[in-house]
Order: C-alpha cells, then sequence, then structure tokens
C-alpha cells in the first residue's frame, strides 16, 4: 500500500545475490506495545545471524556501558535515531536488511507507541510476515489487539506472535498458554489465516535463532526456523498489471537518443502483475485500448516486467496520457468509480467527522473528495461496528467516499494495488488515513459498485 522505495535497490541486490533460489526474498515487520523488546529482538536477530559489522558492535559496546548496562544493549543495533536512544523508545520505521544461508529478509521494525500506529501501518503494507511481540506478564493488550487488526486490514498472509520475556515468568509453560489462548480467542473474529505463537527471550536468546533447552515443552521451531519455512506470498506477482503512470518522457533532442528521436515512454513502477511486449492494455480513466511496444530501463530494453520493477513502456498508439493515469491489464481491467465503501486507519490527531474533505491519493494520481458518512467504529474488545460521530487518532472504522473525479478503485481483497490508498489533508498535505476498498461483488467491471452494508473485516 504504502511505498517503500528507499529498499527498492536494496531489495533487487538481495533478489540479485540470492544463490540458492530457495526461498528467495521475505519481507517481515515488527510490532507490539511499547517495551515488548521489539528492537531487542531485531538486534538478537541480527547478532546471532552474524549480520552486525565489527565497528557496529563496538559502537553498541560503547553506548551501553555509558549507560551503565552489564550486558551489551541488543536494542541500540536498531534504535538509531538520536531522539530514540536519547528516550529509549522507537519513533520511526527502521528498515534492516539481513541474510542466512538461504535467505535474504527486509525487516522493518516499527514503532510501539499508540500514536505511531501509523508506522506500523507503513512498515505492514508490503509485509508478508509480520512478527508482534507480547510481553507475557501483560499478555494482550489494546495495542496488540490494534495491530493484529490492522494486520488483518492489511491481509498480511503470516503473523507470528513472539510471546516475549519468557525467561522472567521462569519459562512457565501455563503461562504462555494462557497468553496464547487470550491470542487466538481474538485472532479468531478477525479472520487472519495463518497466526502462530513462539515462546521467547529476546535478551537471552531463547527460541529466537535455535531452539531452547529451558523451553522443553516447546516442541516446536524458533522464530529464524520457522521464517526460513514460509514462502513469501507476493499476490501482486499474480495480479494483473496494475501501472501507474508518474512521468511521461518526451525527450526534445536526437542528442538525448540518437535512436528515438520520436521517443514517447511513459514511465513509473509496476505496482502489481506482470507486463510483455506484445500485451494489450487499456489506459484509465480515459478507457482508450492499446499494446505494449516497448519495455525500457536504464540498463535496457526488456521483453517482460514485474511487479517492483521501475520501467518506461511504449505504446503502438498515441494516447493522451499523464502522471496519474493508470496502465492496466486490458482481461479483467477495472472500471472507474466516484464512489467508494472502505475500511480506514485514522492517522492524524484532529478528528475525522462525517461530511469532511479530503484528497484521495490512488497510485500516481490524487483527487478530491468528501467523506460522506462515517459508518462505524471498530471495537477493539468485541469487535463490533459502535456508531460514532467522528474518528479519533488510531481508530479503525468504515466509510462511505464521494469523489470529484473518478478512480479505478478496486476491492482490496483482490487486488491491494488497486484497493489501498491514503487520504491527505487538502491544506497541510499531511497523511490523515491510510484505506482499504470494500466493494461487494468482484469490485470490477463500469458503474458504481454497491456499497457494503455489513461490517467486515
Amino acid at each position: 500500500m504504502v511505498d517503500l522505495a528507499p529498499e527498492l535497490s536494496e531489495a533487487s541486490r538481495l533478489r540479485s545475490t540470492d544463490g540458492t533460489g530457495a526461498k528467495g526474498l521475505l519481507r517481515l515487520a515488527t510490532a507490539g506495545s511499547v517495551d515488548d523488546g521489539k528492537s531487542t529482538l531485531v538486534g538478537r536477530l541480527l547478532h546471532d545471524t552474524k549480520n552486525v559489522l565489527a565497528d557496529q558492535w563496538a559502537a553498541v559496546e560503547r553506548v551501553s556501558r555509558d549507560r551503565g548496562f552489564t550486558g551489551t544493549d541488543l536494542a541500540l543495533l536498531t534504535d538509531g535515531l538520536r531522539a530514540e536512544r536519547e528516550q529509549g523508545i522507537t519513533i520511526d520505521v527502521a528498515y534492516r536488511y539481513f541474510s542466512t544461508g538461504t535467505r535474504n529478509f527486509i525487516l522493518a521494525d516499527c514503532p510501539g507507541h499508540v500514536q505511531y500506529t501509523r508506522n506500523t501501518v507503513t512498515g505492514a503494507s508490503t509485509a508478508d510476515v509480520l512478527i508482534v511481540l507480547v510481553d507475557v506478564r501483560t499478555g494482550v493488550v489494546d495495542q496488540t489487539r490494534r495491530h493484529l487488526a490492522v494486520a488483518a486490514l492489511l491481509r498480511v498472509p503470516h503473523v507470528l506472535v513472539v510471546v516475549n520475556k519468557i525467561d522472567l515468568v521462569d519459562h512457565d509453560e501455563q503461562r504462555f498458554s494462557q497468553v496464547t489462548e487470550q491470542v487466538r480467542s481474538f485472532t479468531a473474529g478477525l479472520g487472519l489465516a495463518d497466526v502462530r505463537t513462539i515462546p521467547v527471550s529476546a535478551l537471552n536468546g531463547d527460541n529466537v535463532v535455535e531452539a531452547s533447552a529451558n523451553t522443553p515443552w516447546y516442541t516446536g521451531p524458533s522464530l529464524l526456523e520457522l521464517l526460513g519455512t514460509i514462502d513469501p506470498v507476493r499476490a501482486d506477482k499474480d495480479e494483473r498489471l496494475r501501472f501507474p503512470v508518474q512521468y511521461v518522457l518526451r525527450p526534445q533532442s536526437a542528442a538525448v537518443d540518437p535512436a528515438h528521436v520520436e521517443y514517447r515512454g511513459f514511465a513509473g513502477r509496476i505496482a502489481a502483475g506482470t507486463v510483455r511486449v506484445g500485451d494489450e492494455v487499456v489506459v484509465l480513466p480515459s478507457g482508450k485500448r492499446t499494446t505494449i511496444t516497448g519495455i525500457d530501463t536504464a540498463d535496457g530494453e526488456l521483453e517482460q516486467a514485474g511487479s517492483g520493477q521501475s520501467v518506461s513502456l511504449r505504446l503502438a498508439h498515441d494516447i493522451d496520457i499523464a502522471r496519474g493515469d493508470t496502465i492496466v491489464a486490458a482481461e479483467g481491467a477495472p472500471g472507474v468509480v466516484r464512489e467508494a465503501d472502505a475500511m480506514i486507519c485514522w492517522l492524524a490527531e484532529v478528528p475525522l467527522r462525517a461530511r469532511q474533505r479530503v484528497l484521495v491519493k490512488h497510485g500516481s494520481r490524487t483527487v478530491p473528495a468528501i467523506v460522506a458518512e462515517l459508518h462505524g467504529r471498530l471495537d477493539l474488545g468485541s469487535l463490533e461496528a459502535e456508531a460514532v460521530d467522528a474518528f479519533d487518532l488510531n481508530d479503525i472504522g468504515r466509510v462511505s467516499l464521494r469523489l470529484a473525479q473518478p478512480l479505478p478503485l478496486e476491492d482490496y481483497g483482490r487486488s491491494r494495488a488497486g484497493g489501498a490508498f491514503v487520504l491527505v489533508d487538502p491544506q497541510s498535505g499531511g497523511t490523515l488515513a491510510a484505506g482499504m476498498v470494500r466493494f461487494n461483488g468482484n469490485g470490477s467491471g463500469p458503474g458504481v459498485p454497491k456499497l457494503a452494508i455489513e461490517w467486515e473485516i
């Protein structure tokens, strides 16, 4: 949903160096309440998989001594911002790259404080696996429920609940079972496909990289072993082409490219699917049809390209296309709509009220809109909808949108690229909410889809 451009070049490098090809690249995100040990867990993973440089480790040891710790504070490997180090909390998404002998990982270490839930949405939006930490002593709390609900909204394929600090309850199996039951009871109503729990001590390394002798009653895999068995579910690879146009390339001089004096290409990043030379496509919102005649990159021409690649497409017909238009596969092309039903996570300090004016950013296109109706807010305890007059910071709820201009919106359950959007403040340009479109039926084709009337995660 959220563009992670800073990681793209590194992600490409990791893909290209995956010599085994057995499992490939896995995208991870961490979440959990404050002080549940996310940064320590990430630090432990980096250290025990030997992905920490000697000078980094020396710096962490030095800072740990300066703070009076008897051991090394592994959290410092990820809490890189000065403000985080001073406050002892994580306030931004910290991306880390590490590898084992069989797999490469991109990990988004998300902040735990409730006011930074927006960062968790960012980190989890492209994750194959969400690792949710729970303090074994406190069990499932409101922030845990909120993060699990976000995972359900974003349809994260795999959720691993790490029950941390098991050493502080003397590795008690009964307490772990109680927390596991809390997790199962809550997630049963969310519709998450794959949820597993693991007893861990991030500080001591129990069940992080290797199985621990301190928990003989736990016969499952360690966290890293489990991550090694999960195949990334790249839904965007299986979807049909979705290509938001970012730039129109029209060199004005033969000196730019003597072989392509009349060159006209449409540049952007493939949001979903695959494109091949010869494919028939549709340009939205105009609905004009054409054929792909060339796929260009900085390294030369390609016969095909896939999700995540930045390319320039050449077309057979001279169609009026501008930034914000979307090139899609002709087969199963979505219609354009001016009304939509959606689930949103409200990320602004100022409350959302009905009839409020916003901007809807979908792909590379931004259009004015009105939040026509607030259908209800998700109660994190009962998972029921409750009627409210406004959505406050971090509320999750269902709304109806009325758009000033048509957009090719799709049901998020069918297409993450086509169904994800961001609400933006028209005055400040700040992000207000992350949204996922919900349509009855298949959500495609011409006309306005029927708005859903039932509560649905």
